[in-house]
């Protein structure tokens, strides 16, 4: 069934299928921070990701958000449709951490009344700056019906996963969302994972997401683990 590499991204590989309209998308044990200035390997990681992504599609499916996981080939394959991405990083904000806090006069962890919307442009040449729908519609990357389709999803996503990983013990200060579009639908696409979340336990505070990595603060094959546990404890069992 995989054919060609199409892509090799920072974490994930992603190859044709003899289905056009379909990839694999295939989760590495690799990953990168600070805008690939660091760079890791962690046993695992690939898998967990994978596990975690799968559930969390699953969920948005079952509330009526379309997605573009079709089902897992293997551990850390999954079956995707074949989407047109659009160069948009999309972060939802519901607790003040990281970037934020570093380029506003936000102190870190404010809670937002209601939750902040982060547009980026998917670009590693120019930083991913931050854009606005004007921006958006310059560069050719959306439309303004696009931009506002993608913003109610993402605020639509959030509040599932809000609740879903607060009955699970996991605080969701923040994530990135990535959109696709297929025969004029736009759907969520890419993964929602470790690597893309912020997730603190709940009691703790502590991280359990890739700033374990960023700032080396402890055992982060760990700390997928525990969050895998809780998501997908079936693949424990």
């Amino acid at each position: 069934m995989k054919r060609e590499q199409l892509y090799s991204g920072k974490a994930k590989t992603i190859y044709s299928t003899e289905d056009p309209s379909r990839y694999i998308s295939e989760f590495r044990d690799s990953l990168t921070a600070f805008d690939g200035k660091k760079k890791g390997e962690v046993s695992k990681k690939g898998y967990y990701n994978a596990q975690i992504s799968k559930k969390l599609f699953d969920l948005l499916e079952s509330k009526g958000i379309k997605t573009h996981y079709i089902k897992m080939l293997s551990d850390n394959e999954m079956l995707v449709e074949a989407v047109d991405i659009i160069k948009i990083e999309v972060i939802p904000r519901n607790i003040a951490a990281g970037s934020i806090t570093r380029k506003y006069p936000i102190k870190e962890g404010t809670v937002f009344k209601n939750p902040v919307i982060i547009m980026d442009y998917k670009s590693d040449e120019y930083g991913d700056p931050m854009l606005n729908e004007d921006i958006a519609v310059v560069l050719g990357v959306a439309t303004y019906e696009e931009i506002a389709i993608i913003r109610q999803l993402a605020l639509k996503v959030n509040d599932i996963l809000i609740k879903y990983l607060d009955e699970r013990g996991i605080v969701l200060p923040d994530f990135k969302l990535e959109f696709g579009r297929k025969n004029g639908q736009i759907m969520v696409a890419d993964e929602i994972s470790c690597d893309t979340c912020r997730f603190w336990d709940k009691e703790t505070g502590r991280s359990m997401d890739k700033d374990i990595f960023r700032f080396d603060k402890g055992d982060l094959t760990k700390a997928y683990e525990e969050v895998a546990k809780r998501i997908v404890p079936e693949i424990f069992q």
